[in-house]
């Protein structure tokens, strides 16, 4: 038998005696959702060629993959496309860094966690969000490529939602994907071709050439100038 609101403990008005929790009330929650989804939907429709940017929230300033970052951003930027990160440190402070030099958009999603993420100073146009499932949402609605250098569990996280976006057709299968740094993304290519394709058929061939594996930032460039703008954003 269904519960009703009431029978769960659910309530969308305190009784006469009774305070009313609007942060943690599961009621109250769901609207806090839809208002973060409609700003973040609302703040990116302005941006008609962006590109996001992913990696690590730990990369030094004096890493070369720091520099490379904000190099090929700077190149983006320079062709006339927002550069879109997730307003952090490391890789995204070198990002919006590379943006904000060439004089083009520097984007900002930014979430706040108890450690490690700060809107870095090089974001122009900020915003931020509670939840990772609504900024996640908004990256992969935001950009027409997708560029990952070296990071960790939030990195990878947000590479295999595209790939599995892409690999589902939840969004146009002919959205780039490219990995920035050979010597890292490697060894988890060759476990993708050896383990889940040759060891289990885990995954199809074709599922191998949904990314480019490069270090060549002029390479990055032509591959996102000649891919298709996007039909639509879902």
């Amino acid at each position: 038998m269904r519960k009703s609101w009431e029978d769960r403990g659910w309530r969308l008005h305190p009784g006469p005696h009774e305070s009313f929790d609007y942060q943690h009330d599961p009621n109250w929650r769901i609207f806090r959702i839809m208002a973060e989804f409609v700003d973040g939907f609302d703040f990116l429709s302005k941006f008609d060629k962006a590109v996001s940017i992913f990696g690590s929230a730990r990369t030094p300033q004096d890493h070369p993959h720091y520099v490379l970052a904000r190099e090929l951003a700077a190149k983006l930027a320079a062709e006339g496309y927002a550069v879109i990160t997730g307003g952090g440190p490391g890789i995204m402070e070198a990002a919006n860094e590379g943006a904000k030099a060439s004089g083009g958009d520097s984007v900002g999603l930014n979430i706040v966690l108890p450690a490690e993420q700060r809107v870095n100073p090089y974001v122009t146009k900020p915003i931020g969000f509670e939840y990772f499932f609504v900024r996640k949402v908004m990256l992969s609605f935001a950009s027409q490529a997708y560029i990952f250098f070296p990071g960790g569990y939030g990195t990878l996280d947000e590479l295999f939602e595209m790939l599995t976006l892409i690999q589902t057709k939840k969004i146009e299968d002919h959205i780039p994907v490219v990995l920035v740094g050979t010597e890292y993304w490697q060894p988890l290519v060759d476990w993708l071709q050896h383990t889940l394709l040759d060891g289990r058929a885990a995954i199809d061939a074709a599922d191998l050439k949904l990314w480019t594996l490069t270090d060549d930032l002029e390479q990055v460039v032509s591959i996102i100038k000649a891919s298709p703008p996007r039909t639509s954003r879902s």
